[in-house]
């Protein structure tokens, strides 16, 4: 591939990056999007997918957004582009009203080639039309397995994807994935129409990486952990949990044994986050204690140690966490410490998604007694139906996906506004017909202590304009700083292209859905378990699993000569006997939030729901009493009467 396209970027990739030559697959993905083409790249974690959009972006006309989860990627991906002079942005939660306006006055400027946003964003409807006067030559989506419904990570935002693509006239599309089996690979080229030879597949296996298992107790993972840090040379390392509580007490017991260890998760605040991961970036000895919310998108090259105290979730959490390390090359070591006391944990998150059958019967009588077009909020249905949030995209998503719905886009019910100048001044700036417009929109607005608050649809209905254009009107003064605007009530629209004859099958077919999710993710995790027992080579069934054969690696613990031994058993403490009566009484005492069995059950073991936190039981004696205990366990005692005690 020899094009003067791809030669000028070359070019580039020398004069702007500092890189001498490009790094396996990265070539042959930036000449097919160069040539028009929407290419899937699958490479492993730490090798090099974002120079894959980078570079286009300073080749094509236009601009490159780029959809990305992680918000620590934007910003150290940001910061490494304007280093080089690359005119880029991003647009997410953390900025501040100034410098979202800044970016969107480069935008308008058509100064940015590239933009930065999360998921979530397309849920905005001003940047939404924002984006339809914009040419959009790229579009790039990290994380491209999330649009997979049979995935490890499906997220119901990532469907929305491809349909957005097509809205805005997207150019060429680029998927990018460190963790993908054959079936998510099929189901993200269906998506985004990507031919079967625009794949870009580096494999999976890095010869750095040294795998190994030691199968232990509950408590002999301390100890463990101590003689494995102990007797290695020291160096950066991160530690994998699965539980917030369990990252703040292991760093703790790291820090009094003596070694310099903090904790990390999602439950602290931004800037504490921030400075512990700046402060590991910056070590050569720290150790971070953490769940999965460290490493997306940290790119630290000399990570020398990878233990994972608690089991991953699947193989492909197993397989992005582990590639953490070792990015410089050389040698590191990724240890799992396998307990079977984790599987329980592990099964009952799977368990907590899935519905009762009368939850997605009054969902689906709900939706469907709206009428057509209809609209619903997310977090009123889940409010009312005891479905988490997610749970109720999901349900949406899988209407939409059977043909039954067909969405209109995301909205806003109301805006509210502060002017920064008077009504008189932002009024001079535009035209006659377009100032007079703005007024009529203006008068419609209600004075409140501080903001002004404004209907979309009452004032759309009373000046006889689409709701559109009134919401574009005001998105517009934002951009310019004339406003301040806060949008509420998010609503999603709906066609009804055909519906259910009978709502009870609908609602069957759903549970069925959800159900052969759960045995998924189920599934999922004990085939963590089978690689932690299996005899063979430990990286060779790992790339198995990706859909890749290759011999024995020769250095994992396996093919060292540590013989495979089978988990020590799980520790499950049922109730004991003066439990079981209070138990026994909870449903009539707490009919909405407990009267169904998988209600009880998820209550027992610890799993939140709307209807629980409503009720405000998570605070509860016997909230996580039976947290030890498989969920389907805890479901039979309820169902059949027979819990012990």
């Amino acid at each position: 591939m020899n094009s003067p396209a791809l030669a000028a970027a070359r070019q580039s990739l020398r004069a702007v990056f500092g890189f001498a030559d490009f790094l396996p697959g990265q070539e042959a993905a930036i000449g097919r999007l160069l040539e028009g083409r929407s290419v899937l790249t699958v490479f492993p974690t730490g090798a090099g997918k974002s120079l894959c959009y980078q570079l286009p972006a300073l080749e094509l006309e236009g601009l490159t957004l780029v959809i990305s989860p992680l918000i620590a990627l934007m910003k150290d991906q940001l910061d490494f582009l304007v280093a080089r002079q690359v005119p880029a942005g991003r647009l997410d939660s953390s900025l501040d009203r100034a410098a979202t306006l800044d970016v969107y006055d480069a935008l308008n400027r058509g100064q940015l080639k590239l933009l930065y946003i999360s998921p979530e964003r397309l849920n905005n409807e001003r940047f939404l039309r924002s984006l339809e006067r914009r040419k959009i030559s790229l579009l790039a989506i990290d994380e491209a397995h999330c649009i997979s419904e049979w995935g490890h990570n499906f997220r119901p935002d990532y469907l929305k994807i491809a349909r957005l693509a097509r809205q805005l006239g997207v150019e060429r599309v680029l998927c990018l994935t460190a963790t993908a089996t054959p079936q998510v690979v099929q189901d993200v080229c269906r998506e985004f129409a990507i031919a079967t030879d625009d794949l870009v597949h580096t494999g999976f296996y890095r010869p750095n990486l040294r795998l190994a298992v030691s199968p232990a107790t509950a408590t002999d993972r301390d100890a463990l952990l101590i003689n494995r840090l102990g007797r290695r040379p020291r160096g950066p390392t991160v530690v994998y949990v699965t539980l917030q509580k369990t990252a703040e007490r292991v760093a703790e017991f790291l820090t009094a044994a003596g070694y310099p260890a903090r904790a990390y998760h999602a439950g602290m605040e931004t800037q504490e986050r921030t400075a512990i991961q700046d402060a590991f970036m910056a070590s050569e000895q720290m150790i971070v204690v953490a769940t999965i919310a460290f490493g997306m998108g940290v790119d630290k090259s000399n990570i020398r140690y990878v233990y994972h105290y608690n089991l991953p979730k699947s193989l492909e959490s197993y397989s992005q966490e582990i590639g953490r390390a070792g990015r410089d090359g050389q040698e590191a070591i990724c240890e799992l410490f396998a307990c079977a006391d984790d599987v329980v944990v592990l099964e009952n998150f799977a368990y907590g998604d899935t519905p009762t059958p009368q939850a997605l019967r009054s969902f689906v009588d709900d939706v469907f007694e709206r009428g057509d077009p209809l609209d619903v909020s997310t977090y009123e249905l889940s409010d009312r139906h005891d479905l988490r949030p997610l749970v109720v995209k999901t349900i949406l998503t899988y209407l939409e996906l059977d043909g039954i719905l067909q969405s209109t886009g995301p909205f806003y019910s109301t805006m509210k506004f502060q002017p920064q100048k008077s009504s008189a001044a932002i009024l001079s700036q535009f035209d006659a017909r377009r100032a007079a417009f703005l007024g009529q929109v203006f008068r419609h607005a209600k004075k409140q202590r501080i903001w002004f608050h404004l209907d979309l649809d009452a004032t759309a209905a009373a000046l006889q304009t689409p709701r559109e254009r009134v919401a574009a009107a005001i998105g517009y003064l934002e951009e310019r700083g004339d406003l301040i605007v806060q949008a509420a009530g998010l609503r999603e629209g709906y066609r009804v292209r055909q519906a259910p004859s009978d709502r009870q099958s609908l609602a069957d077919s759903l549970m069925e859905r959800f159900a052969h999710r759960e045995r998924q993710e189920i599934a999922r995790v004990r085939r963590v378990v089978q690689f932690a027992e299996q005899p063979g080579c430990l990286t060779r069934h790992m790339l198995e699993y990706f859909g890749e054969t290759r011999p024995d690696c020769g250095h994992c613990s396996r093919c060292a000569g540590v013989a495979a031994r089978t988990l020590p058993a799980a520790t499950v403490r049922p109730p004991d006997a003066t439990a079981r009566a209070e138990i026994q009484r909870l449903p009539q005492r707490y009919p909405q939030p407990l009267g169904h069995p998988r209600q009880l059950a998820r209550f027992l073991c610890g799993i939140s729901s709307p209807a629980t936190s409503r009720a405000k039981l998570r605070t509860h004696d016997r909230f996580g009493y039976c947290e030890s205990v498989p969920f389907h366990e805890v479901l039979r005692w309820i169902e059949d009467g027979t819990m012990p005690g």
